[in-house]
C-alpha cells in the first residue's frame, strides 16, 4: 500500500508534517447511508489521547445525534473527558454505537444509546423522554446527523431525494429542538452542525448544501429567540472531515483525494473538530450566541 495512505499525523508534537504533503486515502466506498465507521480503512481518528479534560462539562447531560461515529463520536469522547454524561441518537449503526458507548464507559461517564429515525417527529419526543428518565435533565443538545447524496445536476435530484435530505438534515433539527426546549434551563446550550458548503456551495451536493445554509439561519434565528431565556445557540461548520459520510457519498476515486483541495492539503480528522463543540457547550463561550465556528483546513468563508 502506498505510504501516503498512512502518514504520521502531526498532532502529538510534530507540528509541521501536516504541511509536507497531502494525506490520501485508499479508494473505497460503501453502498449505504449512513456509512459504517468500522468498515473504513483507515479508521477515522476520534480521540486525541493527549486531551485532558478539566471539568468544563462536569455532571452535565448532552444529547448528540449521529453520535455513533464520525464527528458525533469524537464530540462524545471529548464531552465525556470534560465530565458529561451522553445520550447518543443514531439510525441503525449498532456496532459503531456500541463501540462508542464502551469507550465512554471506560472514560468513567454514563452513556445511553437510542436508535431510530429522526425524520419522524415522534422519535424526538422518545429521545427526550428517555434522556430525562435516565439522567433527569438535558443541558446540551448537539444536532449533528446528516445525509448527502451526490448528483451531477439539479435535474437528477428527485422529489424523493429532496424530501429525504431536508427531512433528515433540517426538519429533524427542528423536531428535536422543539422536544428538548421545554426541559432546557438558563445556561443550556444548543449546537448545530452545519458545513463549509453552506458558505462555499457544492457543485454536486446542491440539496445538502441548501440544508446546511438553512441550518446557519436556523441557528441565528433560534439564538435571537432564546437569548432572553439564557439559552445559547451556536453552530460548527466543518470542512472536509474523514467520516463514514465520505465513503458512503463519493466514488472510490474521489475518496482517494478527499480533502486535498483545501489550503492545508488534507482532510481533517473528527477529533480535530471536537474542541469546537466543547468550547460552545461550556461556559468558556458564555458571551457567544448565534455564531458559527469554522474548523475547515484554511478555507476562507467570508463570514
Amino acid at each position: 500500500m502506498n505510504s501516503d495512505y498512512y502518514p504520521v499525523y502531526p498532532y502529538y508534537g510534530r507540528k509541521t508534517e501536516c504541511m509536507e504533503r497531502p494525506v490520501a486515502f485508499p479508494p473505497q466506498s460503501q453502498d449505504r447511508q449512513p456509512g459504517l465507521e468500522y468498515l473504513m480503512h483507515p479508521r477515522p481518528i476520534s480521540e486525541n489521547p493527549s486531551y485532558r479534560g478539566s471539568g468544563k462539562l462536569h455532571d452535565r447531560t448532552a444529547v448528540i445525534t449521529g453520535g455513533d461515529s464520525g464527528i458525533g463520536r469524537a464530540v462524545a469522547y471529548a464531552f465525556a473527558k470534560e465530565g458529561a454524561d451522553l445520550v447518543l441518537s443514531y439510525l441503525d449503526e449498532h456496532r459503531d454505537a456500541k463501540e462508542t458507548q464502551e469507550r465512554i464507559l471506560q472514560l468513567g461517564r454514563r452513556c445511553l444509546l437510542i436508535p431510530g429515525d429522526l425524520k419522524q417527529e415522534s422519535h424526538s419526543a422518545k429521545i427526550v423522554q428517555q434522556a430525562l428518565d435516565t439522567f433527569g435533565k438535558i443541558d446540551i443538545l448537539v444536532n449533528n446527523h446528516a445525509v448527502q447524496i451526490a448528483q451531477k445536476s439539479i435535474l437528477d435530484i428527485t422529489a424523493d431525494q429532496l424530501d429525504l435530505t431536508f427531512r433528515t438534515n433540517l426538519y429533524s433539527f427542528v423536531y428535536l429542538t422543539k422536544a428538548a426546549l421545554p426541559h432546557l434551563k438558563p445556561g443550556s446550550t444548543i449546537i448545530n452542525t452545519t458545513s463549509v458548503t453552506a458558505y462555499e456551495g457544492s457543485r454536486v451536493l446542491i440539496d445538502y448544501s441548501s440544508t446546511k445554509g438553512a441550518i446557519v439561519t436556523l441557528t441565528r434565528s433560534l439564538a435571537l429567540s432564546l437569548v432572553e431565556k439564557g439559552i445559547r445557540v451556536n453552530a460548527v461548520a466543518p470542512g472536509p472531515i474523514w467520516t463514514p459520510l465520505t465513503v458512503s457519498t463519493f466514488r472510490p476515486e474521489e475518496v482517494s483525494v478527499f480533502g486535498t483541495n483545501v489550503p492545508m492539503k488534507r482532510a481533517g480528522q473528527p477529533f480535530e473538530i471536537a474542541p469546537s463543540y466543547v468550547y460552545l457547550a461550556s461556559d468558556d463561550s458564555c458571551y457567544m450566541t448565534g455564531q458559527v465556528l469554522h474548523p475547515n483546513g484554511g478555507i476562507i468563508t467570508g463570514s
